[in-house]
């Protein structure tokens, strides 16, 4: 049987905190009936809502997690949130290295390696966000951009912590308002590459490490993304910013990888 599904989204900085609020409580509400066994979802705030979502909403139905995290516990780090802070609010889940925070705010591959490290051993869930850019893709560098990202972004890091990592394959070009959504096929080619990757650093074990798909997933592409065989579940956009709307996909999405094990 497959392992468990997953679905996610990052709400970037679009909500206010009442609007987060209200998102999540609706979500919570219309998925509470699904089987947890089955397929665990998240949420990824802004920092402002983490307070309030984080004592409202409960993590056996919705984890909450932060976008971004510094690698230090404390000092001068004007701006930054360290990850004692984020423990403070009873957070399960970090995400980093989001392609806006590589590209548009300059982060390293170095520095995913200091947060994925520093994630873990705070005991998160680190969520390591990798992807090659449209040029990339172009000069058909893709498979090497991505195994870089993991080798780099996974350094040092022990066996011991594969519970505690999730991975997200988000094309550069199919993020965003103009981005193109992948096709199922190429985000498999691309999903078995970062699986046999995770098996080189971590051994056998790398391969329970969940993968899951992000990049324009909409209601018309997530059921063909959802079966294909290396692909764990769906880091959506925009799509998942209506609870209702992320609801049916979510719904319809399991009902359809349930046909296709079938």
């Amino acid at each position: 049987m497959k392992k468990k599904l997953y679905f996610g989204s990052n709400l970037k900085m679009y909500k206010n905190v009442a609007q987060t609020i209200e998102y999540l409580g609706r979500l919570q509400e219309l998925t509470a009936d699904l089987d947890r066994d089955v397929f665990t979802t998240f949420i990824i705030p802004s920092y402002t809502s983490l307070d309030r979502a984080s004592g409202l909403i409960d993590q056996n139905l919705i984890l909450l997690g932060a976008q971004n995290m510094c690698w230090e516990e404390q000092g001068q780090f004007t701006g930054e949130i360290s990850p004692l802070m984020l423990r403070e609010l009873g957070l399960k889940i970090v995400e980093l290295g989001h392609s806006e925070r590589r590209h548009v705010f300059g982060e390293t591959n170095e520095m995913m390696n200091l947060k994925v490290k520093a994630a873990l051993s705070h005991d998160f869930i680190a969520l390591l966000c990798i992807g090659e850019t449209g040029e990339e893709k172009d000069f058909g560098v893709s498979d090497e951009v991505l195994r870089t990202q993991l080798i780099m972004g996974f350094r040092d890091v022990s066996p011991a912590y594969i519970p505690k990592i999730w991975v997200a394959y988000e094309p550069v070009w199919a993020i965003g308002v103009n981005g193109k959504p992948a096709s199922s096929a190429y985000a498999q080619e691309k999903h078995h590459v970062i699986r046999e990757t995770l098996k080189e650093i971590f051994g056998e074990e790398g391969a329970s490490i969940p993968v899951l798909y992000g990049g324009s997933v909409n209601p018309g592409n997530a059921n063909e993304l959802i079966v294909q065989e290396d692909i764990d579940g769906l880091f959506v956009g925009r799509s998942a910013w209506d609870a209702e709307n992320f609801n049916a996909l979510i719904r319809d999405a399991i009902r359809t990888w349930r046909e296709n094990e079938a």
